[in-house]
């Protein structure tokens, strides 16, 4: 079974990732992991059905509607809404998804982490990659302080 550090250091060694869930809204959290991944050298895509830009760049309907395929998708959506998402990962070929949660709710859903383990998707249910690229303090902070509480599994 991989370690959440395994499927991390994977995920991000990728070179294309998509975030759905992003806002028109600049303050939302998939925005700033959106700005974070774009500002360290990553090919990012936004995905949201109802921007047409996001953050100055063109947004993207869904995984199908990009230019071209993304190697992990990033989900900050409503769990709800995340069944949807990676059922489109599947279609779209993407072997790697990380469901976005720092303290609250976050968009597992466990039906969808569970169509990724069916369909050999690599799946991070938990945490945020700010916590791991190239992390500010407080980003540092919130990565210790989920891990002390047991809310950042060890192991997947």
């Amino acid at each position: 079974m991989p370690t959440l550090e395994q499927l991390v250091d994977d995920f991000l060694a990728q070179e294309r990732i998509a975030v759905a869930g992003v806002s028109r809204s600049s303050g939302e959290a998939a925005n700033a992991i959106y700005k974070k991944l774009r500002k360290n050298g990553y090919r990012v895509y936004p995905l949201n059905p109802n921007a047409d830009t996001v953050e100055g760049d063109t947004c993207y309907a869904n995984l199908q509607a990009l230019p071209e395929p993304v190697d992990g998708v990033v989900i900050a959506t409503h769990p709800a809404a995340t069944d949807q998402v990676v059922r489109d990962c599947a279609l779209a070929g993407v072997s790697r998804v990380w469901m976005h949660r720092s303290l609250g709710q976050g968009s597992a859903s466990d039906a969808a982490v569970e169509f990724c383990r069916q369909q050999g998707i690599s799946v991070i249910p938990g945490g945020c990659p700010m916590m791991f690229c190239r992390p500010d303090i407080a980003h540092k902070c919130l990565r210790w302080f989920l891990s002390a509480t047991g809310k950042l599994p060890k192991e997947l």
